[in-house]
């Protein structure tokens, strides 16, 4: 070892002295010959030990040998032991407070790594809070909206529509982002918030536009009730007036209208005499009086004759006529000129074949109108 006990010796009585000048004692080199008549030096030389010795020296130290402390060395004959107790004392608790002072400094910053965590996660669960409020006020919006949104045919201009339709693309997506993120921004729920107020805005402005048009239809409507009353009134009034008209055309037309009284059918032998026996008839006759009619025009008339047997045909073959839309077939026509006047006429039909006996049914028929009906008997 380079440093031997001697040498450790030395620095550990320098340290002493050292120690003593700091405490206040009288330095060796300023009373030295008080000091040496009251503090004999108790130094000497020893001599230098092998290096077997030394570690001897170090593991079995030689019972008469003192042990002296590197740091801290007791000199023989000190005069104030207390200072130097007292200074250690002094130092042990510089030492301990400044061991204190870093543990409070050590708290103190853990404590406040603590309360900052806890302000970032009041703050983390305020703002997550205020996000749900704004997620459930967009839901409602969305909600009132889909309300009014199978009108937007009332709207003239569906621009309103397509603005709504962005803001609401926009707030969707800040939704999206404030999900997708572990930690929320503030300004992105300042951002949403402000993004909201504008579709609450888009959305009173719509509403607004559909009440007035709910209103203003409200009242055509109302108008419309009114107009339609009218014109049912008025329908009803002109319906009136032409059922009158029809009433009179009706009475005009049965005025105009001919009538014939005296109708008869008659079989004739083939002398022009009657004949009972039908089944022997050569011809039938039919005779017939056209009253006196002055509201009817004058003029020519041509008179239809149908004769139907008791099997229900049609006797005789002579053209038809228009009757009621449909065309009908006739036994027979005449052309009689009326001129107001009461007439007599008569029809004379050839028989083409034996006649059966039954009901035969004559109706005479002229200007469009069926003047009679009548059912008559033919005996055999």
């Amino acid at each position: 070892m380079s440093d031997t006990l001697n040498d450790r010796l030395r620095r550990a009585a320098e340290m002493a002295r050292q120690r003593q000048q700091g405490a206040g004692f009288p330095s060796p080199e300023t009373d030295s010959s008080q000091y040496e008549a009251e503090q004999p030096r108790t130094f000497r030389e020893v001599e230098v030990p092998s290096a077997a010795e030394e570690t001897e020296y170090r593991y079995n130290p030689a019972p008469n040998v003192p042990e002296v402390d590197e740091f801290s060395p007791a000199l023989p004959g000190d005069p104030k032991p207390k200072k130097k107790k007292t200074t250690a004392i002094l130092v042990g608790l510089g030492i301990l407070l400044l061991l204190a002072v870093g543990a409070i400094v050590l708290l103190t910053a853990k404590h406040s790594n603590e309360v900052e965590q806890l302000r970032h996660e009041q703050e983390q669960l305020e703002l997550a809070n205020q996000q749900l409020q704004l997620a459930n006020e967009y839901d409602n919006l969305n909600n009132e909206f889909a309300q009014y949104e199978n009108q937007t045919s009332l709207l003239a201009n569906d621009s309103i529509v397509q603005k709504y339709s962005a803001a609401r693309a926009q707030v969707e997506k800040l939704l999206q982002e404030l999900k997708n993120e572990k930690n929320k921004s503030a300004a992105q729920i300042s951002k949403l918030k402000g993004e909201i107020e504008t579709l609450k805005g888009i959305l009173r402005t719509y509403v607004e536009q559909i009440n007035e048009l709910k209103q203003e239809n409200q009242q055509l409507t109302a108008e419309n009730q009114e107009v339609k009353a009218q014109n049912q009134q008025l329908a009803q009034t002109v319906e009136h007036v032409q059922a009158s008209n029809r009433q009179l055309n009706e009475r005009m037309t049965l005025a105009e209208k001919l009538n014939v009284t005296g109708v008869s059918l008659t079989a004739l032998k083939k002398n022009g005499k009657v004949e009972k026996n039908v089944t022997k008839a050569r011809q039938l006759k039919v005779s017939f009086t056209v009253p006196q009619n002055n509201s009817t025009p004058v003029g020519q008339k041509v008179f239809y004759l149908r004769i139907i047997n008791p099997e229900g045909e049609l006797l005789g073959n002579s053209g038809s006529f228009k009757f009621e839309g449909s065309t009908v077939g006739c036994t027979a026509l005449k052309g009689i000129e009326y001129a107001g006047e009461e007439v007599h006429d008569q029809f004379y039909w050839n028989v083409t074949s034996t006649l059966t006996p039954g009901t035969y049914t004559v109706e005479l028929f002229t200007d469009g109108y069926r003047l009679c009906s009548r059912s008559f008997t033919l005996k055999k």
